[in-house]
């Protein structure tokens, strides 16, 4: 804002100053002082709050030198009457009737600085500091607004890149059952034609192998298909969650249990989708890393409130590993929380297991608590 032998980092000249002060005579010798620096500038004097709330609406300052008590108002008045639009505006006190406990006072509303009228020879190294430090907390307030403003698009795109995801898969799941599938199924019909037609002993074990290859073909199909786009989520989450963690259980041999204190859960697709997902993220990541014999999964809508609790007790995870930088099926997870207004919560002790929760605000239900254990 001001270039100066002092302080060279200030470009824009003059230095444009407001002077509240209802002293002539003070205004005359804070001139002259500012004069003594050698940096141009521009002061402006007005002694009442109308006066001097209609100058800073209307012209641009770089620094406020106001005295303390004025005829029917102090300096504060005048402060919190610019503080709102222009908080960052230097606002300095310079003043001969005012205490030290007044000018803390001052200091802690947001006033920049303090300086008596004793000390006018300090003024300028008052001015420079106060600019200085206006000037930091504009650049920090407009970095954390560009942060701010860099995270807003990265949630949007994160948002955009899981809705893109899951069209891809429902896409890819379509292809599988109408191509794949429907070929397997014809391989099938023919296979089943030629087991009844063929009475070599030969020819016939080859045609039950083949059989059975596409007996697993069909099973690793729909399974696909089912993690691609769980079509069985129409039915509610509550059942989609069932067979999830059944397949699970019967995949990995884990001992599962599940728990839910509301069945009919009526709950927006994408809320569902972003549950199901977490908890499916959640069981591969246990049976990749978490070592364990046990897992649970608690589902409840109390107090407003969607929660999925997915726990296990396994060996944990490190906060080194979570920290890695390749670790994105974790952060992952919690930008599609976000994605629909919720959050995620990681709880972890090395060797007693880690619990990962979804919480995402919702209307509440009336409570039904069930427990089921799947075998």
């Amino acid at each position: 804002m001001i270039a100066s032998n002092a302080s060279p980092g200030f470009k824009e000249l003059p230095l444009r100053i407001l002077h509240l002060e209802d002293s002539r005579l003070d205004h005359e010798l804070v001139s002259r002082e500012l004069a003594k620096g050698g940096t141009p500038f521009v002061i402006e004097r007005v002694e009442t709050l109308p006066e001097f709330v209609s100058v800073t609406s209307q012209r641009t300052f770089d620094i406020v030198l106001a005295d303390f008590r004025l005829p029917g108002f102090t300096a504060l008045d005048a402060w919190n009457a610019i503080s709102s639009h222009s908080p960052h505006l230097p606002f300095i006190l310079l003043s001969g009737a005012i205490g030290e406990a007044a000018a803390v006072n001052a200091i802690q509303a947001g006033v920049s600085d303090y300086l008596h009228k004793d000390e006018l020879s300090k003024l300028w190294r008052v001015i420079l500091r106060a600019l200085e430090v206006s000037q930091v907390k504009v650049a920090e307030e407009k970095a954390n607004r560009e942060l701010k403003l860099s995270e807003k698009r990265l949630a949007q795109f994160a948002e955009h890149l899981q809705s893109t995801i899951e069209n891809e898969r429902a896409d890819i799941a379509r292809e599988i059952h109408d191509d794949i599938g429907g070929a397997l199924a014809a391989v099938k019909l023919d296979l089943a034609w030629l087991s009844r037609h063929t009475t070599a002993s030969e020819a016939r074990g080859h045609i039950d192998t083949a059989q059975e290859m596409l007996q697993h073909a069909l099973g690793a199909s729909q399974r696909i298909m089912m993690n691609l786009r769980p079509a069985i989520l129409d039915q509610g989450l509550y059942p989609a969650l069932q067979w999830l963690v059944r397949n699970f259980e019967k995949r990995t041999g884990i001992h599962s249990t599940m728990a839910i204190n509301h069945e009919a859960l009526k709950l927006e697709r994408a809320v569902e989708l972003a549950a199901y997902r977490t908890t499916q993220e959640a069981l591969t990541n246990i049976s990749k890393h978490a070592d364990c014999t046990a897992v649970r999964i608690e589902l409840s809508d109390a107090e407003g409130v969607l929660t999925i609790e997915v726990s296990d007790n396994g060996k944990g995870i490190s906060n080194p590993d979570r920290e890695k930088p390749k670790a994105f099926g974790l952060r992952g997870l919690q930008e599609r929380a976000k994605s629909v207004g919720g959050w995620l919560d990681i709880s972890s002790t090395p060797g007693k297991g880690t619990s990962i929760i979804l919480s995402v605000p919702l209307a509440g239900n009336t409570p039904q608590h069930e427990e089921e254990q799947f075998q």
